[in-house]
């Protein structure tokens, strides 16, 4: 009897793998190469719970990433993300708020300006989603984390969009007394201060090679002339 149940736990492990194997991605135009963040579509959200009453929103305003590789084979991609710490920001942040928010109690920005992600592997869970694993140093610290990732779409660029252009979410957490930032988190059982819990949401598009304009509409532009 145990091995029966030995060998149909091994079979199952063997076609959920072989399952995750045979996802194929959702067909998309863009080409491969090097992506880009567009900063101006690219928006990085942390909430985290405060006194039980709300969950606390800000934002980091200065970002950086690159995307390297092929959306017909996205898990052989490579992500690097940087961040500026002292970036973060809030809506109607009382004075002296972001500078305690930038200073040694909290992310201590003067000592750790940068906070980067780098991906060690992606897995597809469907045609368009992906789960995406990277090392995130933060505070000085590098732990790994997971970020849940879907794929908007993505084209080869036209004339007035001369590049192109993928656009993904994600979202993940993690809990910042790994990273050394323990300050304010409640005491057990009580609610009496600021979440351990970060939730991160990523809104982004990229940039990436240069539109190649089709012989066809070369040759319809010089039969105007």
């Amino acid at each position: 009897m145990k091995n029966f149940l030995l060998t149909c736990a091994v079979l199952a492990v063997a076609s959920s793998q072989c399952h995750a194997a045979e996802i194929a991605p959702v067909a998309v135009d863009a080409p491969a190469g090097v992506y880009t963040v567009d900063k101006a579509h690219t928006s990085l959200i942390l909430r985290l719970d405060h006194m039980g009453f709300s969950h606390f929103t800000a934002r980091f305003t200065g970002i950086d990433a690159k995307l390297e590789g092929d959306p017909k084979q996205p898990a052989k991609a490579k992500l690097e993300a940087t961040v500026d710490t002292a970036s973060l920001t809030s809506d109607n942040a009382p004075t002296g708020f972001l500078d305690m928010l930038h200073g040694v109690q909290w992310l201590n920005a003067a000592a750790f300006p940068k906070i980067t992600f780098r991906s060690t592997k992606i897995e597809m869970t469907s045609p368009k989603t992906a789960r995406i694993t990277g090392d995130l140093t933060l505070h000085g610290v590098t732990k790994p984390i997971v970020l849940d990732a879907t794929f908007n779409g993505g084209y080869p660029g036209f004339a007035m969009d001369p590049q192109a252009r993928i656009g993904f979410s994600a979202h993940g957490a993690f809990k910042r007394s790994d990273f050394g930032l323990g300050f304010g988190i409640p005491a057990p059982g009580s609610t009496m201060g600021v979440g351990d819990k970060i939730d991160i949401a990523i809104e982004t598009e990229l940039n990436g090679p240069a539109w190649k304009q089709p012989a066809s509409d070369t040759l319809r532009r010089r039969s105007w002339l």
